[in-house]
């Protein structure tokens, strides 16, 4: 898969900065923003809150699936 195109965010335990996100799972929050949760391949939770175009182009690229 295209590295370039994944969703990246900070892992919270390991304390990594722009760290690929595998599986994303995009999801709407309470008050209608988006939210892309998943792991860094190691077994560590991650998640990142992104905004509208963001969310569906991670979508649309495949690297993310629709949770909404």
């Amino acid at each position: 898969m295209d590295t370039t195109k994944m969703i990246k965010a900070y892992c919270l335990k390991t304390k990594e900065k722009n760290v690929p996100m595998q599986e994303a799972v995009i999801s709407k929050t309470a008050k209608g923003g988006y939210m892309a949760t998943g792991h860094d391949g190691k077994g560590n939770k991650m998640a990142a809150i992104m905004n509208e175009a963001k969310a569906l182009q991670a979508i649309k690229d495949g690297v993310a699936t629709k949770g909404f």
